[in-house]
């Protein structure tokens, strides 16, 4: 074995590369972290059911996007039969003003970078509430 020393120190580098999540997680005791973002007070209903925003609210933003510049639609009906205005800072951001304590949570969380804010107003920002 002339090159015994190579295969070793390759054999080396390739366990810590394959490890590295596992012990890096372990080693900033991040493993078990889940976001818990801060409900707004006071509210009972959302626009549809807390299971399917968590899963599935970025689908109806797009939705909301497509109604209002494609087809001129600025009302939406939920599920339940409710009527609402299609506004991100409107409708979203009037309940979930805390963009930091609510959005920024779980988007930090998922390493999502969402554009909305690219257009739409940080309400929390400027009343001093955000980052």
């Amino acid at each position: 074995m002339y090159d015994g020393r190579k295969i070793l120190l390759g054999l080396v580098i390739f366990l810590i590369a394959v490890t590295f999540p596992f012990w890096f997680s372990w080693v900033n005791d991040k493993s078990g972290f889940v976001p818990e973002p801060k409900l707004p007070e006071g509210e009972e209903n959302c626009v549809e059911s807390a299971e399917y925003m968590k899963a599935l609210h970025m689908d109806l933003l797009n939705q909301w996007r497509n109604a209002v510049v494609r087809d001129g639609r600025r009302v939406y009906v939920s599920s339940s039969g409710n009527r609402y205005e299609i506004s991100l800072t409107g409708t979203c951001l009037g309940c979930h003003s805390n963009k930091a304590e609510f959005c920024d949570q779980c988007h930090d969380y998922v390493g999502a970078n969402p554009f909305c804010w690219d257009c739409h107003i940080d309400t929390s920002a400027s009343r001093g509430e955000g980052k």
